[in-house]
């Protein structure tokens, strides 16, 4: 990777911890540019006409060029490496385990995270309120597939760490956060102690 690489980022962002972590892991340079998404910072017209049209963080800029979407820039930075199986099917599991990340974990369990501790439940819109417990249930569900899998091997795919261990520890290791009990998942909770293990591993901020 000759270009350099900067993220756009608010570093309290699960999503954006994704990256940041594979970076890490790889010991790629990664320089980061900070935005409060609090603040509304990425809706500015300056961002959306240079940075994300969609108005969202992480976008990793490669050189001049932008690539939104966590788990795509994740791809971006590990094609090659041992954090994509080479066995074709493996690889596809590894996808198949990002796409589950983005499809029925994040957008309960990340969302919870950011209602309760970000914004406060007392702050909540009616709507907002009215999703809170089916966002539970849906996210206690990803849970506890994430645990049955678990429950018989170390990582998500093969024998070592990939991208959908990368991309599923980011907002699991802070699901208490949103109110989620980890403890009647041991096999997530044996997993988030081994995550930590892997050479190079930055802790989220």
């Amino acid at each position: 990777m000759g270009e350099k690489l900067l993220l756009h980022e608010d570093p309290r962002s699960g999503n954006c911890y994704k990256i940041k972590l594979t970076a890490a892991l790889l010991s790629v340079p990664l320089d980061t540019r900070r935005y409060d998404i609090m603040k509304g910072e990425t809706r500015t017209p300056e961002f959306l006409a240079g940075i994300n049209a969609h108005g969202r963080i992480p976008v990793l800029q490669v050189g001049e060029r932008m690539l939104p979407e966590s788990n795509a820039a994740c791809w971006y930075l590990a094609e090659g490496s041992a954090l994509i199986p080479d066995e074709p099917f493996d690889r596809a599991q590894m996808l198949r385990w990002m796409f589950f990340e983005q499809y029925s974990h994040e957008p309960n369990i990340a969302t919870l995270r950011f209602w309760c501790r970000f914004i406060g439940e007392s702050n909540l819109s009616q709507p907002q309120k009215a999703q809170m417990m089916p966002k539970r249930i849906a996210g206690q569900e990803a849970l506890a597939t994430m645990d049955r899998h678990l429950q018989e091997r170390e990582w998500f795919v093969g024998s070592a760490a990939s991208l959908a261990d990368i991309a599923l520890y980011a907002y699991t290791h802070v699901a208490n956060e949103g109110g989620f009990d980890l403890a009647p998942y041991p096999a997530i909770k044996s997993w988030l102690e081994r995550v930590p293990s892997l050479p190079g591993f930055v802790e989220m901020a």
